[in-house]
């Protein structure tokens, strides 16, 4: 049995992928693969509303909010947010947290003023009180990643921006807790992490904020347009959309958001606790407030880490079915991505592995 840890492209639920597997050839009763059938038929336009009809259940989107499928994954989203939002002011918020966004405020800088709500840090291990944080009344928007994959740091409550709009990237925690969306601007979530395989991004915004794009903004970047065109002004990635539909709908089928929270919380506290309790053997460099359900990187040997360790730790885990543990290269370590398809079964045998790892190798 091989288990995926990966942070993405990642884990998808074996129960939706039997279900791909079938359609993959004939779907339902069009005699063509879901990968052929026209953008514009019945048949996709079908298919493609249904899975914006089941985003707009499963979070309780607002009326006037639009839902839509945009392509350029996150790293467009980057682009297209401050496209699409900075022209008010010429200005925005970046409440920096981990890589991906720095590197969304240094994307975003290239179209107006960016504020760093906090100072760059050399490593991002927690959240700054909110007492430090520097906002700028005159921001078009206040941006922040709201778990960051390769550090594994999460948000636990909605920074308040005092009116300023807010725009969160959850492209690794969408869909695995409620959220109330009328306290955002914008949120987007590329699929690869926890909806579906990589090439759709979900972007749901509120439409006061549709209209007021940059002359510069690329077509297929323009909320204005891609709203109107209901996420099919060009040819989407049909499969792509099909395959997160299933998901959306495994989700439903399994308890919602709020059953996908509360499995998220068992498999956390499940590795979290090995950490805590093996003094020292393991450890995790994130603060305990902010420590991501979805992503638990940690070192093994101590807080720097023993990389003959590692390698034996890493190299045991894949003859157990463990794969894609290895850390970010630019953090080292080890990290279990526990997103929503990867089972409580599989993460109490990574639990287990750990454990015996730490009887083996902890010194009396």
């Amino acid at each position: 049995m091989v288990i995926n840890f990966g942070a993405g492209p990642a884990k998808l639920p074996r129960e939706v992928l039997v279900e791909v597997q079938k359609d993959l050839v004939d779907y339902g009763a069009s005699g063509m693969s879901v990968m052929e059938i026209s953008h514009r038929g019945n048949t996709y336009v079908t298919l493609h509303d249904n899975t914006l009809a089941l985003v707009k259940e499963l979070l309780d989107v607002p009326d006037n909010y639009k839902i839509l499928l945009m392509q350029g994954g996150g790293t467009g989203l980057f682009a297209a947010v401050a496209m699409n939002l900075m022209g008010k002011t010429g200005k925005a918020d970046y409440l920096v947290t981990g890589s991906w966004s720095s590197m969304a405020a240094k994307e975003a800088a290239r179209y107006g003023t960016v504020n760093w709500v906090v100072p760059k840090q050399d490593k991002y291990t927690g959240i700054a009180d909110p007492k430090e944080w520097k906002l700028d009344p005159e921001a078009s928007y206040v941006y922040y990643c709201d778990n960051e994959t390769i550090g594994g740091i999460e948000f636990d409550s909605v920074p308040e921006t005092n009116g300023v709009p807010l725009v969160v990237d959850m492209s690794s925690n969408m869909m695995s807790r409620r959220i109330d969306i009328k306290k955002f601007g914008v949120i987007f979530a590329c699929a690869q992490k926890n909806i579906g395989p990589s090439g759709i991004t979900l972007v749901i915004v509120r439409e006061d904020l549709i209209g007021q794009a940059m002359p510069i903004t690329p077509t297929i970047f323009d909320f204005s347009i891609i709203a109107k065109a209901n996420s099919i002004s060009n040819t989407p990635p049909t499969f792509i959309i099909y395959v997160v539909g299933r998901v959306f709908a495994w989700i439903k089928r399994n308890g919602g958001v709020d059953e996908m929270f509360r499995l998220s919380m068992i498999k956390s506290q499940l590795i979290y606790d090995v950490v805590a309790k093996s003094n020292g053997f393991y450890y995790c460099p994130v603060e305990a407030k902010a420590r991501s359900r979805m992503n638990v990187p940690f070192r093994v040997g101590g807080p720097n880490g023993d990389e003959e360790l590692e390698k034996q730790f890493l190299k045991g885990a894949e003859s157990l079915g463990m794969q894609q543990l290895k850390g970010h290269r630019s953090v080292g370590g080890v990290r279990a991505s526990l997103y929503n398809a990867v089972t409580v079964e599989e993460t109490t045998a990574l639990q287990q592995y750990m454990l015996e790892f730490l009887k083996k190798h902890q010194k009396s």
